[in-house]
């Protein structure tokens, strides 16, 4: 089974591109983040037919995310648990039914910035929600994968230029140890049992040329239970989509689960 997270960074902006993504690469399972459209109002149809099974949580104009199945797909669930006033579309989860059940959770983790600030203090809380809700998912001791942009730089070798991020809601202190709390439950950093060095990156900016000068972060991460973790085959980024015409700002990433 591969399962590919995706910061698209709207779809109705840049249909074609994901389009053309799912045609060459095919991922099993694939996990779309930054949707910026409605449920009612996303293009399922170009989807549907490629033989996916569509679902949404979105939200006009921002956040939203999606899982895209070529497997069926159980008990979706929507919204992270913990805050019933929370209406940001960040949260989406599904049992994946291929030879064996994995449950997989999409999230777009909110930027925070700027920081200090009431965006930064919903930034720690949602952390903090999401680590109740994966123990919660851990209990069931089960295959879970919790995917998406994390918006978090875990470490200093995250980053082409950390020193520029030092004040950054993706950098600081705060929100590394929460990433770290994450960890700690007892889950696996996909990328980094195949990659431990530097020079590895999901999201380049926009300006300054970022993307030539490979001036980048990784953010979009994998994290795996650990019965999803003992069947990790591969992991990857497949950086060189950042090139292609009209690309979003972040690539995809890669796990592959054994049968």
């Amino acid at each position: 089974m591969r399962i590919a997270t995706f910061n698209i960074n709207g779809v109705k902006a840049r249909i074609e591109a994901v389009l053309a993504w799912l045609d060459e690469s095919g991922p099993d399972v694939a996990l779309m983040q930054e949707l910026k459209s409605a449920d009612e109002a996303f293009p399922r149809e170009p989807f549907e037919d490629r033989g996916y099974r569509v679902e949404t949580h979105g939200q006009k104009g921002f956040n939203g995310v999606a899982i895209l199945s070529r497997l069926p797909l159980e008990d979706v669930a929507r919204g992270l648990p913990g805050d019933p006033d929370d209406a940001q579309a960040r949260w989406i989860e599904a049992t994946v039914i291929g030879s064996r059940a994995v449950r997989v959770c999409c999230l777009y983790l909110p930027n925070g910035n700027p920081a200090p600030g009431p965006k930064f203090d919903y930034k720690l809380a949602w952390m903090a929600r999401m680590r109740r809700r994966i123990a919660g998912l851990l209990a069931l001791e089960m295959p879970v994968v919790c995917a998406g942009d994390y918006n978090v730089i875990p470490e200093r070798l995250d980053a082409a230029r950390p020193e520029a991020w030092t004040d950054d809601a993706l950098f600081r202190p705060e929100s590394r140890a929460a990433f770290r709390r994450l960890v700690h439950l007892g889950l696996t950093d996909a990328f980094r049992v195949f990659e431990p060095g530097p020079g590895h990156y999901s999201y380049w900016d926009y300006q300054a040329a970022a993307w030539e000068r490979n001036d980048g972060i990784r953010i979009d991460h994998h994290l795996l239970s650990p019965q999803a973790a003992d069947l990790l085959s591969g992991a990857w980024i497949e950086k060189e989509r950042r090139g292609a015409e009209k690309p979003s700002d972040h690539v995809p990433v890669w796990i592959e689960l054994e049968d």
